[in-house]
């Protein structure tokens, strides 16, 4: 399932002759244009900076890959016109739905068990950044927007979609590239969620990330089902915050 293949084959068919030297580069600069915006943005919407840079980033990513000439489907936006795979969208991002929850909550049991400070108490970040949500229906459904639009669809087409494929091509000639990818795009989404989340959002949403890169392979590089699973989790994150319900 984890063979180095679909990738470079794709894109080679496509007369685009991917180089380890262009996806360092293109690693360089779309992982500083993202620490810089979003920096430069937590200054003035601290909640709000993380969805905004993402959107704006994709935007730039977008306009890179239109002059160069690039499919989107390399990231994964895959044609969905067909039976079959209109048929595997829903079980998939079922699939997606459990995988994050059992994850997530699995390791929030451990982490308990075994003492880790860091997982005996909710980080401050999460409810300074989450905390209006309770009960105000204009919060709750700006960041139900956030969940679809910034996590669903950024979050995976930027960490798993772009940063996977792009590191696959930078370990190109090493053993188990496409693994190395999904280990090192898992790392930056883990550390994408510290500035709120502090080390237990490095751990969780890290490990969650090699779950949704491993599907991502797995759905040989077909985004949409965890587009879909992402934003579904997110979603009920976001419901049982305003409606107080204990999950």
């Amino acid at each position: 399932m984890l063979q180095q293949t679909s990738t470079d084959l794709d894109v080679q068919d496509q007369g685009i002759k991917p180089k380890r030297s262009v996806a360092l580069v293109e690693l360089i600069f779309f992982i500083t244009l993202a620490l810089v915006s979003k920096a430069v943005l937590a200054i003035f919407i601290w909640r709000y900076a993380g969805p905004v840079s993402l959107i704006a980033l994709l935007g730039v990513l977008g306009v890179y890959l239109i002059w160069k000439k690039e499919p989107f489907s390399h990231l994964g936006l895959r044609d969905l016109s067909s039976l079959k795979s209109m048929g595997l969208l829903i079980p998939q991002a079922l699939l997606c739905v459990v995988a994050i929850l059992v994850t997530g909550g699995g390791i929030a049991v451990v982490g308990e068990a075994m003492g880790i400070p860091a997982f005996q108490t909710v980080p401050e970040g999460i409810e300074e950044r989450f905390g209006e949500i309770a009960g105000n229906l204009n919060k709750y459904l700006l960041w139900m927007v956030i969940a679809w639009l910034g996590a669903g669809l950024g979050e995976e087409i930027m960490f798993r979609g772009f940063l996977i494929t792009r590191f696959e091509r930078a370990f190109r000639g090493l053993p188990l590239a496409n693994v190395l990818g999904v280990i090192a795009a898992a790392t930056l989404f883990g550390m994408g969620h510290m500035y709120y989340q502090g080390l237990r959002g490095l751990i969780t949403t890290g490990a969650i990330g090699l779950i949704l890169g491993t599907l991502f392979l797995v759905y040989k590089r077909n985004i949409w089902p965890l587009v879909i699973g992402h934003a579904l989790v997110d979603s009920l994150m976001f419901t049982a915050l305003y409606t107080g319900a204990d999950i």
